[in-house]
């Protein structure tokens, strides 16, 4: 048996060593899914199975990489460059690219990024003369997408009356219009969008049989990750591809299928083995990743759904610390209590920053932690946010690019035909689109004939429109002579793009010219590893395809000394020491607009297992008894999925909170009392008479009910302390730390304090509203 093989388990080894037929494997978290594909593959070419016959589809690029990077270590550089492994969307765009002709495309079709594809329809709801507050564009968009990924085509639309019904009920009744628009401006301009990616190598493979029959025989082995994942578009694709030889190994979890959101359909994994004869099911169960409290922890979570593959993981770990609990008061104390927590493990366990990840259920959650972070000058790094490629300057260099190698590209040519300024203006432009349209031309073949277009604009402009014509193709006769650096290098400068940038000496300014530099830096690097791929030449037009398909998933967490701040989308498939869950409260996770079927709720709750399922080591959730959301203070209560797990397996640092009644209606609407008019026998005084001695029983019940932070003043174990706050006596705020007090000023409910706290500088607080607790 080879050596690689004795690295496996016998639940792994099992499926590595089975040639050939349908199987499916059900790999829980943390079992080594990654291992055993790689394996696989590598056995497969062990076994003289010819590695341009072995089709590989992940979920990220990253995925992608890292298990090519194994298997050539396994079977050799040489041999691994020649299989077809990647994305699904990046493996069909290099056969739609292919076979192009065959659709009506060219081999060099832009592909459109989310922002571009919501421009055009924003453009095309206004040419339309539409309200663009009925017909949101994102929501078109999201709506469009859907159709696609539902293989609903604009022709499938207008024969289904239910869906032109609905949005006729949403008040959009030319929603098909709008969708058939699209479509032709996207011919047009030679672009597909993301989805098309998928529809169009669905259309290709059904409408072409000979296409269909190249590619079963091209792929005998197909292998996918991350099955669970899978659409419905991307189903059929690997159905028909898989039909004719039937060597298809899938891998994934039920149990960590998150998408639905996306499209994907937990179904395609559920009934695998309804879609193929005599399918061979292997398990893996066995956790390398998480401690036992971990592991038993998260099974006792996904235990609750009904929908789900009999499995039971386990581990072999140590026991490990129990999950933390704890209930906060705000998102502020949350914020500072995990900070506080990352602050001493790292003290204890002498950790670098790389160690932790906070994980929330959405992108708003973020700011509080990144306050609370920055105040303990902890480094952190927030996966997610804007991706370098959406930047506003890397897009105006792209969109130059773009337009060498598809000079059709409708939404990169309205991008930079005025960027830097050159005196082409919005009405001028718009003269453009209506032509183009009038004469189903792309807007450059207008600029082009110019003298054959009665157009109506100045001389002025028509010289200025011919010398964007003219620059743009004398990039076109370089490209044909370079590499991609070089291009991108000349672009930058030529375009006047730098020397615009440079004008603005402000910070924001140097930091976008910076930010051009990396580009070029990245570009050069592309053009460096293309040299080691097969057939790749490492020109323009693959580095554009590799940019058009890059994902926040891919972005790179290793190494990096710094917190990760990220979605609990974003986590999958990552895993971290020390694992923080914030927000753990009922209406934001599971979320509140996930909670109308049993469905929706058992996807939050495989997205709960998921989060718990990252920690390694130690886990920690956290939620608060009341937080602004929408900019209403609200109170809230500690999610169901915290009462899910078994008892056991938790430790809780503030008692578990006691039932609170809550009011049925809006208190707001009796209005406040108006004492003026309420007629009292006597005054009434809010403090007790100076006669008045509590006994030792009154006094131990107000401390009980004594908040340990007061509004007022502060307090230790008496009713006031003001008399206690002077000038010297230390204190600690919440907030700011252990202090001095400087100096007492003001009297009643003016008093306030200056004090000088040891990490937080000097303050000036107002006494009743200070969180202030005497220390001597």
């Amino acid at each position: 048996m080879e050596d690689y093989i004795q690295e496996l388990n016998d639940a792994q080894r099992a499926p590595v060593l089975q040639k050939d037929g349908p199987m499916i494997v059900i790999a829980g978290a943390g079992s080594g899914k990654t291992r055993v594909l790689t394996y696989r593959i590598a056995h497969l070419m062990h076994q003289g199975v010819d590695p341009f016959n072995i089709l590989a589809l992940t979920f990220t690029n990253k995925a992608a990489r890292e298990m090519k990077k194994r298997i050539a270590a396994i079977a050799g550089a040489s041999e691994t460059k020649n299989l077809w492994m990647g994305t699904f969307h990046s493996v069909f765009a290099k056969i739609l690219r292919i076979e192009a002709d065959r659709l009506g495309y060219p081999s060099n079709f832009t592909i459109y990024d989310t922002q571009d594809s919501q421009r055009l329809i924003s453009s095309i709801i206004k040419e339309m003369g539409l309200d663009k507050d009925v017909y949101k564009y994102k929501q078109v968009y999201s709506r469009i997408s859907s159709y696609k990924n539902s293989l609903i085509t604009v022709k499938a639309y207008f024969q289904n009356g239910e869906l032109m019904e609905a949005d006729a009920m949403a008040k959009r009744p030319r929603m098909g219009d709008i969708y058939q628009n699209y479509v032709d401006r996207c011919f047009k301009a030679g672009a597909m969008d993301f989805d098309d990616l998928l529809l169009k190598t669905n259309e290709l493979l059904n409408r072409f049989p000979e296409v269909l029959a190249k590619y079963q025989n091209r792929f005998r082995y197909i292998l996918v990750d991350e099955y669970q994942d899978t659409n419905h578009s991307q189903y059929l694709i690997v159905r028909a591809l898989s039909d004719k030889f039937q060597n298809i190994c899938v891998v994934g979890d039920d149990a960590q299928s998150i998408y639905a959101f996306r499209g994907a359909n937990i179904n395609n994994i559920l009934n695998f083995q309804k879609d193929y004869d005599n399918v061979q099911q292997y398990r893996l169960e066995q956790n390398y990743r998480s401690t036992k409290n971990i592991v038993k922890a998260a099974n006792s979570i996904i235990d609750k759904n009904k929908t789900k593959l009999d499995k039971v993981v386990w581990t072999a770990n140590d026991d490990g610390p129990k999950i933390i609990v704890n209930r906060l008061l705000t998102d502020g104390d949350e914020g500072r209590f995990v900070a506080s927590s990352i602050f001493d493990n790292q003290m204890q366990h002498q950790l670098t920053s790389g160690n932790f990840a906070i994980l929330y259920r959405t992108n708003a959650q973020s700011r509080a932690m990144e306050d609370a972070l920055r105040k303990r000058d902890i480094k952190y790094r927030i996966f997610g946010g804007l991706s370098f490629y959406q930047r506003k300057e890397i897009k105006d260099v792209l969109a130059y690019l773009r337009l060498i190698i598809n000079p059709k590209d409708e939404e990169a040519l309205k991008r930079v035909i005025n960027y830097p300024a050159r005196g082409i203006g919005a009405t001028t432009i718009d003269k453009l689109v209506v032509a183009a349209n009038h004469y189903n031309r792309s807007i450059f073949e207008v600029m082009e004939n110019l003298d054959k277009i009665d157009l109506k604009i100045n001389s002025g402009t028509k010289n200025r429109l011919e010398n964007f014509v003219t620059m743009i193709k004398s990039f076109q006769v370089t490209n044909q002579s370079v590499d991609a650096f070089t291009l991108a290098e000349t672009v930058a400068k030529q375009t006047g793009l730098l020397q615009e940038l440079k004008k603005d000496g402000t910070p924001e300014g140097i930091a976008r010219i910076e930010n051009i530099e990396e580009l070029l830096n990245g570009i050069r690097d592309f053009v460096e590893g293309q040299k080691e791929i097969v057939d790749a030449t490492g020109n323009l037009a693959e580095f554009l395809e590799d940019v058009a398909l890059a994902t926040d998933m891919d972005q790179d967490t290793g190494d990096d000394d710094r917190v990760a701040l990220m979605t609990i989308h974003l986590a999958k498939g990552l895993e971290f020491p020390f694992v923080y869950i914030v927000g753990m409260e009922e209406d934001l996770f599971p979320s509140g607009m996930s909670m109308n079927t049993r469905a929706e709720l058992e996807e939050e709750r495989r997205l709960f297992y998921v989060a718990l399922t990252r920690a390694e080591k130690q886990a920690y959730l956290t939620y608060t008894q009341s937080r602004y959301r929408w900019g209403k203070l609200i109170d809230a209560e500690p999610s169901r999925f915290i009462e899910e797990i078994n008892p056991e397996y938790i430790d809780y640092l503030t008692p578990v909170e006691e039932y609170r009644y809550k009011p049925l209606m809006d208190t707001d609407i009796f209005g406040e009392v108006d004492k003026s008019k309420l007629r009292l026998k006597k005054p009434v005084s809010s403090s007790p008479p100076s006669s008045f001695k509590p006994s030792e029983e009154q006094l131990r019940k107000l401390r009980k009910i004594r908040p340990e932070h007061s509004s007022s003043s502060p307090t230790r174990g008496a009713i006031t302390l003001d008399e206690n706050l002077k000038e010297g006596a230390t204190v600690e705020h919440v907030r700011f730390g252990r202090g001095k007090i400087i100096k007492v000023e003001g009297v009643g409910q003016d008093k306030k304090a200056e004090i000088n706290f040891d990490t937080g500088g000097i303050k000036k607080l107002l006494l009743r509203f200070a969180k202030l607790k005497l220390i001597e």
